[in-house]
């Protein structure tokens, strides 16, 4: 008898509930039913990736490598009996994975360190069809890029919502590992929120169990209904192969959608700050504070006329939640206020004399004291930037090249490490503030005149 009511109640909801709900009843009915429900699960697995892998693409990169530089201590022979040869340049080449993000306009996702320092990047799709991409914008902060090509018939995909994310759901990985491209792995998510890493400056991973190998970086995790929840980036691996061992790492899509609205409105991603110094409450210290606390954070430092100052923070206010999303460790409150827009309003939960209080500050920009080129465009991929202030009052203040990949973009066209740049098309620069407002009123693909003090010589150079 009661076999009997479980089939009528299923046939009857099969014809008013949706495909997800079906599935959800014959699951339970899976005691008398398991091959039926087996067969639904796998056919709806199989669709669900028909449909999605389309949206996955794969990234190869090329760039050109320069010949070392020379280096008479190198080997002693070779001082002794003359210059050591120099090796000719040479060509490296990466691989990756990509998402389609918007396939009206052929936006795609991946990784910055998929296609950093390239000079080349072509986009390979699930079809065959072969496209040459172009950079809209990067931030290695994150690890996040964005490309473009120009095709027709392209297939974006979904976008989830990654806050929604729980510990054990379903999902998938899509990529390119070892360049086998449109490989499928499963898994689950394993845990949300992961920090301290090391990997990016700014950190909130997912971490999942399904395969993701050297070639992966830059596709997609997918949940169950297909639709896309982070990008993969990184493992951890057990042996110099980079082999994996079930410990992979994805950015949420909420913050790559987050970064990537802004490097396609600015080119740039402007970091937000609140003007504090934080430390992790120690039970030593709670026990000081006299509050009930294992995990927290304490406010070290207020800075003046910061946001903070502004809201009401204090020293010695013990931070335990922003916006709701309680805060256990240092690194979440510099990757959550990181990562928010300037302007942008936050409501931070603290502890003070006992007393749970909730204040609201608005987000200010961070100072610019250092910064990678990526941050303000192609352009400067590979330079690392830097405030420089003359020691002598000559009006020379500028933005100092602190580094600058051999090979990169700037380098070719000349741009040296020490140089100092002075103005941008003759608008004068002092800082990195300032080169950043510039740089917003040209187009990406206008060629700049950058004035440049070379140890004490001033030379233009074609950017």
């Amino acid at each position: 008898m009661p076999i009997k009511y479980a089939i009528s109640y299923v046939v009857r909801e099969m014809n008013t509930m949706t495909k997800y709900l079906r599935f959800t009843v014959l699951c339970v009915c899976i005691g008398t039913f398991p091959v039926l429900a087996f067969a639904v699960t796998d056919a709806e697995r199989s669709a669900m990736l028909e449909r999605v892998m389309p949206g996955v693409v794969h990234v190869e990169s090329e760039s050109i490598v320069a010949p070392p530089p020379r280096n008479r201590l190198r080997n002693p022979f070779f001082e002794f009996f003359g210059e050591p040869q120099q090796h000719p340049r040479g060509r490296r080449s990466g691989t990756g994975s990509g998402v389609i993000i918007d396939a009206g306009k052929g936006h795609i996702i991946t990784n910055h360190h998929v296609i950093a320092g390239a000079d080349s990047i072509m986009v390979g799709l699930s079809d065959g069809r072969r496209y040459k991409a172009t950079i809209l914008g990067t931030d290695p902060e994150t690890d996040v890029a964005i490309l473009k090509i120009d095709a027709d018939n392209l297939t974006s995909l979904k976008i989830g919502n990654s806050e929604k994310l729980r510990v054990g759901e379903t999902v998938f990985a899509i990529g390119s590992p070892f360049g086998l491209s449109q490989s499928v792995t499963s898994g689950i998510v394993s845990a949300l929120g992961r920090s301290g890493l090391g990997i990016e400056s700014y950190e909130d991973f997912i971490q999942t169990d399904a395969a993701i190998n050297k070639g992966n970086s830059g596709g997609a995790l997918i949940n169950a209904r297909g639709e896309l929840i982070g990008i993969n980036t990184a493992i951890l691996g057990a042996t110099n192969a980079g082999g994996n061992i079930g410990i992979g790492f994805a950015i949420p899509i909420n913050m790559v959608v987050a970064i990537t609205e802004q490097l396609l409105e600015t080119g740039r991603v402007q970091r937000g700050q609140l003007g504090i110094i934080v430390q992790v409450l120690t039970p030593e210290l709670a026990k000081a504070f006299g509050v009930d606390k294992r995990r927290g954070i304490i406010i070290a430092q207020v800075h003046e006329d910061s946001p903070a100052e502004k809201a009401g923070l204090q020293t010695g206010d013990i931070i335990l939640s922003i916006n709701d999303k309680r805060i256990e460790n240092h690194r979440q409150v510099k990757s959550f206020i990181g990562l928010r827009q300037v302007g942008e309003r936050v409501v931070v939960g603290v502890l003070r004399d006992g007393k749970e209080l909730k204040l609201e500050a608005t987000i200010e920009a961070r100072e610019m004291r250092e910064m990678p080129g990526e941050n303000l465009g192609v352009r400067f991929s590979g330079v690392l930037l830097e405030n420089f202030v003359s020691r002598r009052d000559d009006g020379m203040d500028g933005v100092g090249v602190k580094n600058i990949r051999r090979g990169s973009r700037a380098y070719q066209r000349g741009l040296r490490p020490g140089d100092v740049i002075l103005s941008v098309n003759d608008q004068r620069v002092t800082n990195l503030k300032e080169l950043s407002e510039e740089l917003e009123k040209h187009d990406k693909d206008d060629t700049l005149a950058l004035l440049v003090n070379r140890r004490g010589r001033s030379i233009y150079i074609a950017l």
